[in-house]
């Protein structure tokens, strides 16, 4: 019975991993081979589509910057949804190690992103959104993670 709970458990935990390297993958072919044909506005939007990445603005939340546009901004409340999200993979990362823990990390990031308004793309211009946003909410988590997955800091551990 216990074995059961914990092939369960694990393909619960698969679940959430499965859909993020999913939404990577459809993104990246979405992205094709570079040429634009069309506007990168999203169809049935009347206004134009711009983000920036940047540094942490004084009001709290992290403003992250591409150069082209009005600030996007991730407030405490994703940032803590991202914290609560990587939190309870700490210990998986300590076991598989850190290539397959990188691999979660980008996963677990890309699904974050996907949820909270498609900027997949926009964190994997500025990588660097993730250790602001994960220093200013959980700084322990960041922490842990960093020494699970043996990389200098977050960032480094996101492919793109």
């Amino acid at each position: 019975m216990s074995h059961r709970r914990w092939i369960s458990s694990r393909r619960v935990r698969l679940v959430p991993l499965l859909a993020g390297t999913a939404a990577v993958l459809a993104f990246t072919a979405a992205c094709g081979d570079g040429t634009t044909t069309g506007s990168s506005q999203p169809q049935g939007s009347s206004s134009p589509l711009t983000t920036t990445l940047g540094k942490p603005s004084p009001s709290g939340s992290a403003s992250p910057t591409t150069g082209n546009g009005a600030p996007l901004t991730i407030s405490d409340e994703a940032g803590k949804q991202l914290c609560d999200m990587l939190r309870p993979q700490l210990s998986d990362w300590r076991v598989q190690g850190p290539t397959l823990g990188k691999i979660s990390l980008n996963a677990s990031v890309h699904e974050w992103a996907l949820r909270n308004g498609g900027i997949n793309l926009q964190v994997l211009g500025d990588k660097d959104v993730i250790d602001r946003v994960t220093t200013k909410n959980c700084s322990d988590v960041r922490d842990q993670a960093i020494s699970a997955l043996e990389i200098p800091n977050l960032a480094s551990g996101l492919a793109g």
